[in-house]
């Protein structure tokens, strides 16, 4: 076959721009097709797709007349809202980076953030503002745009104003498929965060993963009470409901009450919750007298399901069938599914590489091990990240062979189906959250007095992980839980802060001077149970 003719650049554009496939031609696309079907619920706002589509356009060309451009990093904390909604694709339209900021972080964690992401736009809630401005300062960032979402706020723009006036057009900005339009800060197992960037290929390879393996359809009625600066409730659920043409209900959190009328109100078919919300649900007294009869598709993840949960939800939501999804941030976020007739006879398992990904567990020289033998759990696949922001060694190492290299343990039958059994590098889940034992560590360290300090996660009934802290007092010191609790409050994050501290004359170690929180976890795994 003879060379391929090399196009003028011209013609090249055109068909660069018939091709574009990227996260903002989704929304454009659906509302083709399904103009006045109901898109988004939030609070008494009810819009259709159209409506949604024009909101966002108008909020993207705001955007850019107040000069922001392809590549430019706009940092978002808020609780879930409408506004969030419009601006994760706003941003996605014009080829915007989006930085979705954790609300519950303190103004240190989130200076980090801006600094490192170099974001010259912030959009905050009212109530993060006085936060939002603390961080600003301590990062000295240099932003340019401030936006608000809710009550005014001095300084800041009201940002509905972006999304009720202006052109609905679409702007003209050509997004590649591995243009980056995302960067989750993950706490990885560092005692910094990492970037994770994620473009419309690795997004839109796991939108097609997380519709076919798990079962999602345009006749979905969907609620989203996760925060949305998760991957997991944006990106395998919500912008999946916006690519099928689904409806989407978004609370601002999932509180338990609200989360069970609203199913009852809105019909509700689909709901995504980690395990622990699924408990708070089964525990609230109006469970047995809402009316849940419209729910038949339940999903879980960010840690495992007790399988003595799984099978009361089993019992009590007969007609519902469960999907767990195994998976993590720079896997966009989804690696493995257990699918519902699976549930009960892998009870546990993360369920198989879904449509897309190819999963395998090897050694520390990269090779495959035996089924039934444990080794660090690794995947290839289009969902995978384009790698870590400004953190070229980090990207090599966990990329290395061509495999993107999950940091956790498992175990893989013959037949594929995977097991997590531990965390290379003592990675805590409390709640839905991912903590990094060190950086907790690092924060106790800085209290006067403290020796050693060893952080693990115990089991737990409610977030099946509790951050745990065994603390080693200087010699002739004495220090009490009121005041370690009291510095961590100072230094962290809530979810970050233990919820368990012990005292003790020395920690176990092995003859290098390694600590065994493996026996850690062990002395004190009843903790929960005292």
């Amino acid at each position: 076959m003879p060379d391929a003719v090399p196009f003028s650049p011209d013609t090249a554009a055109a068909v660069a721009r018939a091709r574009q496939h990227a996260i903002g031609d989704l929304l454009r696309r659906t509302a083709a097709r399904y103009p006045d079907k109901l898109a988004v619920v939030s609070g008494d706002l009810r819009a259709t797709f159209a409506e949604f589509d024009a909101a966002v356009n108008r909020a993207a060309n705001a955007l850019g007349g107040r000069g922001l451009e392809k590549g430019d990093r706009l940092a978002l904390l808020s609780h879930n809202s409408w506004q969030y909604a419009v601006l994760s694709f706003a941003t996605a339209k014009l080829g915007v980076v989006l930085v979705p900021v954790n609300f519950m972080l303190n103004s240190d964690e989130i200076a980090f953030i801006l600094a490192h992401s170099g974001a010259s736009a912030m959009v905050a809630e009212d109530v993060l503002v006085p936060t939002a401005e603390k961080a600003l300062a301590t990062a000295g960032a240099t932003v340019g745009i401030r936006g608000c979402v809710g009550a005014a706020q001095e300084g800041w723009e009201d940002v509905d104003d972006w999304w009720t006036v202006g052109p609905a057009h679409d702007p003209e900005v050509l997004v590649g498929d591995d243009d980056p339009l995302r960067l989750m800060y993950t706490s990885g197992t560092e005692s910094r965060p990492k970037g994770v960037l994620l473009s419309s290929r690795s997004l839109i390879a796991q939108y097609v993963s997380c519709t076919i393996d798990g079962g999602m359809e345009r006749e979905d009625i969907e609620i989203h009470s996760l925060p949305l600066y998760h991957c997991a409730q944006m990106d395998c659920f919500f912008s999946v409901c916006v690519y099928l043409g689904a409806t989407s209900i978004i609370l601002p959190g999932p509180d338990p009450a609200k989360l069970l009328a609203t199913i009852a109100r809105e019909k509700a078919t689909k709901l995504f919750c980690p395990p622990t919300v699924w408990i708070s649900l089964l525990r609230h007294p109006d469970f047995d007298s809402t009316d849940l009869s419209s729910l038949r598709k339940g999903y879980y993840g960010a840690s495992a399901m007790p399988v003595e949960v799984l099978r009361e939800l089993s019992r009590r939501l007969p007609d519902v069938r469960f999907w767990n999804f195994y998976g993590q941030t720079e896997m966009s976020p989804l690696a493995t599914i257990l699918r519902p007739d699976e549930q009960l006879p892998h009870a546990g398992s993360a369920g198989r590489a879904s449509v897309n990904v190819e999963t395998l567990v090897v050694d520390d020289e990269n090779n495959p091990v035996p089924a039934g033998e444990v080794g660090e759990i690794v995947h290839r696949s289009p969902h995978a990240a384009l790698g870590y922001y400004n953190d070229e060694e980090k990207t090599a190492d966990a990329f290395r062979g061509g495999w993107f290299h999950s940091g956790d343990l498992g175990i893989l039958t013959e037949d594929g189906y995977l097991s997590v059994v531990d965390r290379k590098k003592d990675m805590i889940k409390t709640g839905g959250e991912n903590v990094a034992s060190r950086e907790v560590e690092e924060a106790l360290y800085q209290l006067d007095g403290v020796a050693e300090v060893a952080v693990f996660g115990i089991s737990h009934p409610t977030w099946i992980e509790a951050v745990t802290a065994v603390v080693v007092p200087k010699e002739g010191v004495t220090l009490t839980e009121d005041a370690v609790h009291a510095h961590a409050k100072e230094m962290l994050a809530g979810f970050k802060r233990p919820k368990y501290v012990v005292f003790a004359d020395a920690l176990p170690k092995n003859p290098s001077g390694k600590i065994l929180k493996r026996d850690l976890r062990q002395q004190h795994g009843d903790l929960a149970q005292r």
